[in-house]
């Protein structure tokens, strides 16, 4: 496999990964950090740090709406529950290591 194909099956990939994590709002952040060690604030950060690495600046407001499909304060309004005693123990438990 050439460099560009594999470039381009990332890309694809990653797009389908964002567009899941975008039909799938009844997923918390929080439950993403606790079971994977990410979540779509982690991919906005990462998206703009990569696009740094090229010399484009993308503030992160315009990341996370390149993430979440709409600005960062809609999505919370709209999707973001308090979390759980339990979600927010585990989540300080693996801040800890």
């Amino acid at each position: 496999m050439n460099d560009n194909t594999r470039t381009e099956l990332e890309a694809a990939t990653f797009r389908r990964l964002v567009a899941h994590l975008r039909e799938r709002t009844d997923v918390q952040n929080i439950d993403l950090m606790n079971l994977a060690g990410f979540c779509r604030n982690c991919l906005s950060r990462w998206y703009r740090e990569a696009a740094a690495e090229k010399g484009v600046a993308i503030p992160d407001p315009e990341a996370r709406r390149i993430v979440y499909g709409m600005p960062y304060d809609e999505w919370k309004a709209k999707y973001q529950k308090e979390a759980a005693p339990d979600q927010k123990a585990k989540m300080a438990a693996s801040h800890k290591h």
